[in-house]
C-alpha cells in the first residue's frame, strides 16, 4: 500500500511496491521567502511536472545521472529512491536576487564566471551558505563527494544554458539537489528543476519566467508557466 513519505512546499513523495521507486506528486501550492509567501495555482503542478520531466529528458540524454524514471500522469513521475545530501546548489551565471543583495551588484550584470554556492539544507536554520570545509566537518559530504558535485553541476549547467539558449531564453541561475541511490550509493541528480527553482529571462526583453513572477507579483503564475513550457517544447 503506498504511503506518504514527505510533503514539501511543492511536491509530495509516496512509497510504491519497489522499496526502491518513489511517487512524486505535484503539488498547485507555491511559496516563497520561505514560506512566508503563500499560495494556491491550479495547474502549477502540472505545469511543473511537464517542465521537469522535459528537463531531466534533456539531461540524461546528454549522460547526466539522475532519479528520473518516468512521467506517469500530468502531475506524478516515478523516482528512483535516493538520500537526498543536505545541501543546495545554487549555480549562478547573472547576477541577481540574494548575490546582488549580497555584492551590492545590480541584477543582470553577467558574471565574469559561473559561480557555485553551497547552502546547508535546513529549513529551521534558514538554509545557511556553506563552503567544501563547513561541509566536510559537519560529515554531510566528502572531499570526493563536493568534487563529483560540483562537476556535475557544472555539466548540468552548460547543458541547460544551450537547451533554453535555444528557446531563446537566459538561464540566469538555479538550484539543484544531489542523492545517493539506496541501491548502488552512486550520487544522482534528484529533487526537480523546474521555473521554481530556476531564474529564467527571455534573452531580449529580460522578461521573467519563472516564480519570482509570484515573489515580486509580476504577473500570472500559470500563464508564465504556460509560457516557458511552450518555447521549451519548440526546441528539437
Amino acid at each position: 500500500m503506498s504511503q506518504l513519505l514527505y510533503e514539501g512546499k511543492a511536491k509530495k513523495m509516496f512509497t510504491t511496491d519497489d522499496p526502491n521507486v518513489l511517487r512524486v506528486v505535484y503539488k498547485n501550492d507555491a511559496t516563497a521567502f520561505n514560506g512566508k509567501k503563500k499560495a494556491v495555482f491550479p495547474g502549477k503542478g502540472k505545469l511543473n511536472n511537464a517542465i521537469c520531466t522535459r528537463i531531466f529528458h534533456v539531461l540524461q540524454g546528454k549522460g547526466i545521472p539522475t532519479h528520473f524514471i518516468d512521467k506517469i500522469s500530468e502531475t506524478e513521475q516515478l523516482v528512483k529512491a535516493v538520500d537526498i545530501i543536505p545541501i543546495e546548489v545554487v549555480v549562478r551565471n547573472v547576477v541577481a536576487g540574494s548575490l546582488a543583495k549580497r555584492f551590492g551588484l545590480d541584477e543582470g550584470v553577467r558574471l565574469g564566471r559561473t559561480i557555485i554556492e553551497f547552502y546547508y539544507k535546513s529549513d529551521e536554520l534558514g538554509d545557511p551558505m556553506i563552503n567544501d570545509d563547513h561541509a566536510q566537518a559537519i560529515g554531510l559530504a566528502t572531499e570526493k563527494d563536493l568534487a563529483e558535485i560540483r562537476s556535475l553541476a557544472a555539466r548540468v549547467n552548460t547543458i541547460l544554458q544551450d537547451l533554453f539558449s535555444e528557446a531563446g531564453i537566459l538561464l540566469v541561475d538555479f538550484k539543484i539537489e544531489f542523492g545517493r541511490l539506496k541501491t548502488t550509493g552512486d550520487i544522482v541528480l534528484a529533487d526537480e528543476i523546474s521555473p521554481d527553482s530556476c531564474r529564467l529571462w527571455d534573452r531580449k526583453t529580460h522578461e521573467k519566467l519563472d516564480k519570482d513572477v509570484f515573489r515580486r507579483n509580476i504577473a500570472d503564475l500559470p500563464e508564465t508557466y504556460e509560457k516557458l513550457l511552450n518555447r521549451l517544447e519548440g526546441v528539437k
